[in-house]
C-alpha cells in the first residue's frame, strides 16, 4: 500500500515531461483537479501540480526533440550517489547524474538492465509527495519489462526490493508483487510485468506506468477522451483488486487509472 510514510525504495516522487504544459495543465485539471503552481525562475519551469494543498506530481516542458512525453516515476534513496553505483554494478546505466535540486533533495535518473527510466529521489527540504495513495493522486507503479526475473534481481540490488507472485483470479498465471524491503504484504506499491503483454504498452518499450486513484474508472476514461486523451486498454474487472484502464494523455505520456476494491471489512 501506498503512503507517504516513504521508506528506502517507495515511489516518493512523480513528474510530467510533455511538449505543451498549458495543455497538459487543462487536461490534468479537468480530469483530476490538479491546479498546476509554477516554480521560480530557479527551478527553470519546473512546477507542481497541487490537489487541496499538496502537491501530487512535478511537471515541465520537455521539447518533443528532447524526449517523448511521459511520466517518471522516482524511487526514495537515502543515498543517491550510492544508488548510482549499484545502478552501475547492477548493469544499469546513469543518463543523469546525482545532482542537487536547491535545497529541496537530490535526484538522479536512471535506466535499469531492461532499458526502463526511472528516477530516484534523496529528501532534503521537500520528503516527497503531498498526497498519494487517495482519489486523484498516484496509487500504484508498474514496470513493463522484457525479462521480469531480471528486473527482479535489478532492483533487489539497488533498493532491497521483495517480491512476491500473487495468482491471477480463474488461473492463468500470476502477478509478481514488489514491495519495499522487510515490509510484508502490506508495504506492495507495484508490479513487474512483461512488456509484451499489453501491446499499446509494449509499443513504447520498457517503461514504468503510473496508476492513479480515481472514483469511477468509466468515468475517468470518459473524462480522458472528451478532454482530448486516448483510451489505450478498455476497462477491466479484477476480482480483489478493482477496476482499471491504460490511457494517454493528448501529448502521448501514459497512465492508468484505477477504482480499487475496498478491502474486505472496510
Amino acid at each position: 500500500m501506498l503512503t507517504t510514510d516513504f521508506v528506502t525504495g517507495s515511489p516518493n516522487w512523480l513528474d510530467l515531461g510533455t511538449p505543451d504544459l498549458d495543455g497538459a495543465t487543462a487536461f490534468y485539471r479537468g480530469l483530476f483537479g490538479w491546479e498546476f503552481v509554477p516554480g521560480g525562475p530557479e527551478t527553470g519551469g519546473y512546477g507542481m501540480f497541487m490537489l487541496d494543498g499538496k502537491s501530487v506530481a512535478g511537471a515541465m516542458t520537455v521539447p518533443p526533440e528532447q524526449a517523448k512525453s511521459s511520466w517518471s516515476v522516482y524511487f526514495q534513496t537515502p543515498d543517491v550517489d550510492a544508488t548510482a553505483k549499484s545502478v552501475e554494478q547492477a548493469r544499469g546505466a546513469v543518463p543523469f547524474p546525482p545532482m542537487d535540486i536547491l535545497d529541496f533533495g537530490r535526484m538522479g535518473g536512471f535506466t535499469d538492465r531492461g532499458g526502463a527510466y526511472f528516477g530516484t529521489w534523496q529528501p532534503k527540504k521537500v520528503p516527497g509527495l503531498g498526497a498519494v495513495g487517495v482519489a486523484r493522486t498516484l496509487c500504484w507503479a508498474e514496470l513493463y519489462t522484457p525479462d521480469v526475473p531480471a528486473a527482479a534481481a535489478f532492483y533487489r540490488t539497488v533498493f532491497g526490493w521483495d517480491t512476491a507472485q500473487t495468482p491471477f483470479p480463474g488461473g492463468g498465471g500470476s502477478y509478481t508483487v514488489i514491495r519495499t524491503a522487510g515490509g510484508g504484504e502490506e508495504a506492495g506499491f507495484g508490479g513487474l510485468v512483461p512488456v509484451n503483454t499489453v501491446p499499446t504498452q509494449a509499443v513504447l518499450g520498457p517503461h514504468w506506468l503510473p496508476y492513479f486513484e480515481v472514483d469511477d474508472c468509466d468515468a475517468a476514461v470518459a473524462d480522458v477522451e472528451r478532454l482530448g486523451g486516448e483510451l489505450t486498454l478498455e476497462p477491466m474487472d479484477m476480482p480483489g483488486v478493482g477496476k482499471l484502464a491504460n490511457v494517454a494523455d493528448p501529448y502521448g505520456a501514459h497512465f492508468a487509472v484505477i477504482k480499487s476494491a475496498e478491502a474486505p471489512g472496510s
